[in-house]
């Protein structure tokens, strides 16, 4: 009997411990800070640092780009070059104008959204005859998702 005692006890102290089953983060929180003093003593050193002598450029530098240039045609059919009044025939001797005889300039389309679309079609149509081939419509912004 006094074996089998010895037995329970022992058995007993080995199941005793609970069983722990948090993650310990103490050695990742140390690798990570020993990586940041790593990257922060090498980062400066990944630097070029050479000294050259660069040579001259001689070409004209590249022009900064154009602002669009906008046309809006009103309810009424009443066509704008920019805040400018014109006629619908006289539209692109007026963005010739506006535009500095430059066709590669954006055009940005703002219709009147009663404006009937045969009449928008009609605007759309000179620009292209015109030679204006970038030519963007200008909405507004929904409220709705």
């Amino acid at each position: 009997m006094s074996i089998k005692l010895a037995e329970d006890q022992v058995s007993f102290r080995r199941h005793s411990y609970p069983q722990n089953a948090e993650i310990n983060v103490t050695p990742f929180v140390d690798v990570m800070l020993v990586l940041l003093v790593i990257f922060m003593i090498a980062a400066p050193l990944a630097t070029v640092n050479v000294p050259v002598d660069l040579p001259q450029n001689t070409s004209a530098p590249t022009p900064p780009p154009t602002l669009p240039v906008t046309v809006t045609v009103q309810a009424d059919g009443t066509v704008f070059v920019g805040s400018n009044k014109t006629d619908l025939d006289k539209l692109i001797p007026a963005l010739l104008a506006a535009t500095k005889q430059n066709l590669d300039t954006r055009i940005l389309l703002r219709g009147d959204k009663y404006l009937q679309y045969g009449q928008l079609m009609d605007v759309m149509n000179d620009l292209s005859d015109g030679g204006f081939n970038k030519v963007g419509l200008v909405a507004e912004q929904s409220d709705k998702p």
